[in-house]
């Protein structure tokens, strides 16, 4: 059957209404019928061919919840079941990575969007092991930024295994910093908040955050030094990192998960004297990503949202570009 979707038909493009015409179901795969899809901004730098990645027609979305209404005989799942699928559809299942259980760092992973038709539409296939089942206590409209924002940002926190009373600074409150708040809110840390908008600071504290301070300040920024065990980046942006760097502890980490433009500059000594780390996580693991969907579950973390008709999709697309959404659009069916 014809799959309706919404396509940019070249780079840069609106989004248009699209028919897709999928292949035979695959043993692994799954047939989901979409009710929810999040609108990330990596759906946009696909639109607009930012990582030289994409080919159109395009079908954007990669925060999907729906449910399942074709399952091929290996995919572990059954019809009517509650699935979401994130950023990731596959991987080799063969590589060093994929036996180790980090299947998101495998060379030949594929992408919910990239090279295929993703969640801006009536259904969506992906293969049955990067599924999820999603938990009942969690509503699919709230749920569906998890399935991205929501890995992105509890991926590095277990990698790095924060605990309770650690002292945690998140640069960034947008659809990736609310949810690491909230977060760190369940797992006992201190957080502090890092943001260029104003009126995000008292949003900050009611998300969960103990303080909140301007990211553009040096001045406020020095007056957390040595402060921190962990800094989470969600801001693609530029910013003061030898300040930021001071922050930390020794033995601290600086963990990018938002892609600042330009290169990153820190004189050796800040990381030779205190042991300090820097390093990159993008997405998370299945098994990483089950995990965080029981705890968001157990915890009652859920995005906080702004809703669209699909058939507004441009709209809400102008919406995200305009940085006018607290703190995720999420697209219904």
């Amino acid at each position: 059957m014809s799959i309706a979707a919404f396509a940019a038909l070249g780079p840069k493009q609106a989004l248009t209404p699209f028919t897709c015409e999928p292949q035979a179901l695959q043993p692994h795969e799954v047939e989901i019928e979409i009710s929810h899809c999040g609108i990330c901004h990596s759906d946009l730098h696909l639109i607009d061919n930012d990582w030289a990645s994409s080919t159109y027609p395009l079908v954007p979305g990669h925060e999907i919840v729906g449910v399942v209404r074709e399952a091929g005989p290996l995919s572990g799942f059954r019809p009517g079941q509650r699935v979401g699928v994130g950023w990731q559809r596959s991987a080799c299942h063969e590589c060093e990575q994929c036996c180790a259980g980090d299947e998101n760092l495998c060379p030949r992973q594929t992408a919910t969007a990239i090279g295929q038709h993703g969640g801006f539409a009536a259904r969506v296939r992906a293969d049955g092991r990067f599924a999820f089942p999603i938990p009942e206590a969690l509503d699919s409209a709230v749920a569906a930024p998890l399935l991205c924002a929501g890995a992105t940002v509890f991926a590095p926190l277990r990698r790095w295994k924060l605990r309770a009373g650690a002292a945690v600074g998140v640069i960034g409150i947008g659809g990736l910093g609310h949810l690491a708040v909230r977060f760190l809110r369940a797992l006992g840390c201190t957080t502090t908040v890092f943001t260029s908008s104003p009126d995000k600071l008292r949003e900050a504290l009611a998300l969960g955050a103990t303080d909140a301070f301007s990211s553009t300040d040096a001045r406020q920024i020095r007056a957390q030094a040595s402060r921190f065990d962990f800094l989470l980046c969600t801001a693609p942006a530029r910013l003061d990192w030898i300040t930021f760097m001071t922050t930390l502890k020794p033995n601290g980490v600086l963990c990018l998960v938002g892609a600042p433009p330009g290169l990153i500059q820190i004189p050796a000594g800040q990381l030779l004297s205190a042991q300090r780390v820097i390093c990159g996580s993008d997405i998370a693991s299945p098994a990483v990503i089950r995990e965080m969907l029981t705890f968001a579950a157990e915890h009652g973390i859920a995005a906080q949202i702004e809703t669209a008709p699909m058939a507004q999709v441009n709209e809400a697309i102008q919406r995200v570009r305009s940085n006018q959404v607290r703190y995720r659009m999420v697209l219904t069916n």
